[in-house]
């Protein structure tokens, strides 16, 4: 490792990766620093966020992981973070055309080449996940899975967050807002059901190819959804089509896709519950894909449960920070 870079903070280390031409920054952590053999876990932005996530969320999943054994590294693309270059002018644009995934597939052999590891798992949050599924299909022999937290398959339009927020805000508020909103989800269930099994007009069909060759290669895949407004569990509002059970249905009955719903959370994953089942459920899931062999077990405590349930994720959120 490069001791010049080496942080003041225990098991964290500053790297760059100069390869290619293409500066990334970024962060290691580890709980031990032989790196030789083990799976990585890499973070990758959502859309223009730092590398350290909503709330410092991917900081908290970086260190729960790298006590379970898998170095963990929050990386910046080009132009986001700490790293060089210059923003897209259309990012969401850029990010739905899967322009980074050539630099994050150099960037996944350059970790698992420099460190000697064994493969890298990749970790996207909303446009994020966009990210690494384009990435991985560049890099199908180092990329050993994938966490997708909320993913999207469809090609939203780059609505301002303030915009979105005073549109939603004033539906919830006004009566006649709510008479609005409601007729809209009609209308749209009523289309949705005149184009029967097809899909809509804005699909990310290009995205959609690259998830029909992970699952069909048997790319090991975890899909964490959060709850949405007006939705039921893991099915959509009334009127959007169904793009979770359509990109498992094209996984075919031998996939290794596995789905979880976590409740009391929002589209972030960054309050308590969201960390803390997110890193849980991780965890489980990558034991069984990749082992990191013999060392210490780190118990994270379930976030659900009777009394104590807030100072066991208390104390998970202390033990994963400062452990």
């Amino acid at each position: 490792m490069n001791q010049a870079l080496a942080q003041s903070i225990p098991g964290r280390e500053l790297i760059e990766l100069p390869g290619q031409g293409v500066l990334v920054r970024g962060t290691l952590h580890w709980s031990r620093p032989e790196t030789e053999g083990r799976i990585g876990i890499a973070f990758l932005n959502s859309l223009s966020m730092p590398r350290t996530a909503t709330g410092d969320s991917a900081v908290y999943w970086a260190e729960c992981l790298a006590n379970a054994g898998y170095p963990s590294f929050r990386l910046d693309l080009p132009g986001l973070g700490d790293s060089g270059g210059v923003i897209p002018a259309e990012l969401l644009d850029y990010i739905n055309a899967g322009e980074y995934a050539s630099v994050v597939a150099a960037k996944v052999k350059e970790l698992v080449e420099r460190y000697r590891l064994s493969g890298l798992v990749l970790v996207g949050h909303c446009a994020g996940t966009v990210t690494a599924m384009y990435a991985a299909v560049n890099c199908t022999r180092e990329c050993k899975g994938l966490v997708l937290m909320d993913p999207y398959f469809h090609l939203p339009q780059a609505v301002r967050p303030a915009v979105r927020r005073g549109l939603s805000e004033w539906a919830l508020r006004s009566r006649f807002g709510g008479l609005l909103s409601n007729l809209y989800d009609r209308m749209r269930t009523v289309r949705l059901a005149l184009r029967g099994n097809g899909l809509p007009q804005n699909a990310n069909t290009k995205l959609l190819l690259c998830w029909k060759k992970l699952v069909s290669s048997g790319m090991p895949i975890i899909f964490f959804k959060a709850p949405a407004r007006r939705a039921t569990g893991t099915k959509p509002r009334p009127g959007e089509f169904d793009y979770l059970s359509y990109v498992l249905g094209v996984a075919g009955p031998n996939n290794q896709v596995q789905v979880k719903f976590v409740e009391d959370t929002d589209h972030s994953f960054a309050n308590r519950t969201g960390r803390a089942v997110v890193a849980r459920d991780t965890k489980q899931w990558l034991l069984q894909i990749a082992p990191p062999g013999e060392m210490e077990e780190v118990v994270l405590p379930s976030p659900h449960g009777s009394a104590g349930t807030h100072e066991e994720l208390k104390q998970l959120q202390l033990n994963c920070l400062h452990g």
